[in-house]
């Protein structure tokens, strides 16, 4: 396997994965609902990925939905040795595709099960559990009660079914709530150069060894756009995106990058973006967009 700049985070003693890795969830329609308008392409990406060195593949069997999981085993299975599938848990999608929530343990339970038949296999290596909220801004976290759910998730870890559990649209208070239950190696948020509530949490999360996944990392659904990381990526030869990923590496070494994409230039040039090193002066301009 090729080794892919970047570096790796190890997750535990047993689990290390690449920093770059790739988010599988513009695998599916538009709206992450349905099938891939080329589905060749889609099973192309994820091997040239694998390919290339990543070992860290974030899906979840509501993206589509099971559309990017079946495409997931469909390229890759039997899994190459080395590869972590995370996945995540806590929502499912109704017949317009609309994202509605699957909090009890019931649903935490199908959920679980839904991956391991989707993507083949006998146990997960982690599982987010995707604390659900409504309103306007579904991906904002707020705060509440999650012991029900990560206790779930929890018994499901101890039946054998997940090795390892992480929890994502969370705050820092539900965070210390989960690890009173059970130890996480993950945390996945929103959070970008524009994003930046998650400071304080991210330092946090990188003194105990923890990672920090950020969803979004270069804005979503409505990119990134700034003058300030247009200028600073005129100036080293690179494209906007690709800096605000490197700026991502740079900023905490506990954060591991999932950025998506179902084009194959689009997968090389933010493979690409681990090999940049930002300059102290660049770095400082890139601070204030988001300060």
């Amino acid at each position: 396997m090729t080794t892919l700049a970047g570096g790796t985070f190890s997750m535990t003693d047993d689990l290390t994965v690449t920093r770059m890795g790739y988010g599988a969830m513009q695998l599916a329609g538009p709206g992450v609902f349905g099938p891939p308008r080329d589905r060749a392409a889609a099973v192309a990406v994820l091997r040239e990925a694998v390919e290339a060195g990543v070992t860290h593949i974030d899906t979840s069997d509501f993206y589509g939905p099971h559309v990017t999981n079946e495409i997931i085993r469909e390229a890759l299975h039997p899994y190459p040795e080395g590869l972590t599938i995370v996945t995540k848990v806590g929502a499912v999608r109704d017949d317009a595709g609309a994202w509605l929530p699957a909090q009890s343990p019931a649903d935490l339970r199908r959920g679980v099960e839904d991956n391991l038949r989707t993507l083949k296999l006998d146990v997960l290596d982690v599982v987010n559990f995707r604390v659900h909220h409504h309103g306007d801004d579904a991906s904002a976290a707020v705060e509440g009660s999650i012991a029900e759910g990560f206790e779930a998730m929890a018994a499901l870890q101890q039946e054998g079914l997940v090795k390892h559990l992480g929890i994502s649209t969370v705050t820092p208070t539900q965070v210390a709530q989960a690890q009173s239950i059970a130890p996480l190696v993950c945390v996945q948020n929103l959070y970008n150069l524009a994003h930046r509530e998650d400071d304080a949490l991210v330092d946090s999360l990188a003194a105990q060894g923890i990672a920090y996944v950020p969803y979004f990392p270069l804005g979503g659904f409505t990119p990134l756009q700034s003058d300030a990381l247009n200028q600073v990526a005129a100036r080293l030869d690179a494209t906007p995106m690709q800096v605000a990923l490197a700026w991502l590496l740079q900023r905490s070494p506990n954060i591991l990058l999932i950025p998506g994409t179902s084009s194959l230039a689009h997968l090389r040039e933010n493979l690409a973006a681990a090999a940049i090193q930002l300059p102290d002066d660049a770095r400082a301009e890139l601070e204030r967009i988001g300060a």
